[in-house]
């Protein structure tokens, strides 16, 4: 793959002093809509204002989770997503319990009892209306730079971990568990092989160190953090956006630099996700089995601030 940079001296950074940027690029470029980091079709996909900037074909990417929704949202769409084409969802509930009160078409008072929430409603045995969280991410060697939103799909947050890979919610009961905050460590989140469609798995990198970690405190309270967290569809592109234009697109980090250009739509239709049933709630243990303790990861990483 080529490199894709912002300058055409190489891998040059946006210096501090400029990366507020102005009001009239961003005018030149449309509304954003935020920068969001999509695993569409089991790739790494940098996206700005929904228009696909960069992309990395790497089976895993290391950042640090600076904060998150702790609600699971749902999505119903009523129509074929078409590579290329955006349509707002039909309906969509914030809190996974009721409708939005933003909602096109609402299908429900209650979520569930929705007639959407049945398994055989969606695509074979699946489920029509499907399950997703969103979390803000800064990358591992970016830290106070970019914040970008990455929306998990049902089966990158529930089920049971497999040793040290887990799905989010087991991963964050995994550091809760063990006292460990998920903004002070760096996360890989990996692709599963073992799926046929984009399925992340989470496990422990290192710990940051006391500067980063006073970095990444800040981050999760900023307002791109918290905007990345909301869960909005705009029902249609924006004003003066155009297939092709990346004015607005962000210094590329590191982990972005294999990269290729391309350009696609941002918050499609997930074909993959599938809500997981919910049997009896049983307790489950803070550390699952074939899980290092947090003191053993920390004895491989070593306790030297960097």
């Amino acid at each position: 793959m080529s490199e894709l940079t912002l300058f055409k001296a190489g891998n040059v950074a946006i210096p501090d002093y400029l990366r507020e940027g102005d009001d009239f690029t961003k005018q030149m470029a449309g509304s954003s809509g935020g920068k969001a980091i999509s695993i569409e079709g089991g790739v790494w996909r940098m996206l700005v204002g929904g228009e696909e900037v960069a992309k990395n074909e790497d089976r895993s990417m290391n950042f640090v989770v600076v904060n998150g929704n702790p609600k699971v949202s749902r999505v119903f769409y009523n129509t074929t997503y078409v590579k290329g084409q955006s349509a707002p969802p039909a309906c969509y509930s914030e809190d996974g319990e009721t409708p939005s009160a933003n909602a096109q078409s609402p299908q429900s008072n209650k979520c569930a009892t929705c007639k959407q929430n049945i398994a055989g409603s969606g695509q074979g045995d699946s489920r029509a209306c499907r399950y997703f969280q969103r979390i803000a991410v800064v990358l591992e060697g970016d830290i106070s730079g970019n914040v970008y939103r990455l929306q998990l799909p049902a089966k990158s947050i529930f089920g049971k971990p497999e040793g040290n890979k887990m799905p989010f919610q087991a991963y964050a009961r995994f550091l809760a568990g063990h006292g460990a905050p998920m903004s002070g460590v760096v996360t890989e989140a990996r692709f599963d092989t073992s799926e046929a469609v984009p399925v992340l798995k989470f496990s422990a990198v290192r710990p940051l160190s006391r500067e980063e970690f006073m970095v990444a405190k800040e981050q999760g309270q900023s307002p791109d953090a918290l905007d990345a967290l909301e869960v909005k569809f705009a029902d249609k592109k924006p004003a003066g956006a155009s297939a092709g234009v990346a004015a607005s697109a962000p210094a590329l980090p590191e982990s972005f630099n294999k990269g290729t250009p391309a350009y696609a739509e941002e918050e499609a239709p997930v074909a993959e996700t599938q809500p997981v049933k919910r049997a009896s709630k049983k307790a489950e243990p803070a550390a699952p089995t074939g899980a290092k303790s947090i003191d053993a990861l920390m004895n491989e990483w070593g306790t030297d601030d960097e």
